[in-house]
């Protein structure tokens, strides 16, 4: 669960599709639409580098 008392924006290490303000941030950053990004995360899982690989194959 995030610790919404850090400021600094996402975490850089993990997408939580559950924050609708994550699924923005990496949404954004990818490049890619919500869904696209949500479907990745339930394909490879939460990790970043694991999405970002899937998005860029």
């Amino acid at each position: 669960m995030d610790d919404k008392s850090k400021k600094g924006g996402a975490d850089r290490a993990r997408i939580n599709i559950n924050e609708s303000y994550e699924v923005d941030y990496w949404s954004n950053k990818f490049g890619v639409s919500k869904d696209k990004l949500r479907a990745a995360v339930q394909t490879v899982g939460t990790s970043v580098v694991d999405v970002e690989k899937y998005l860029t194959k």
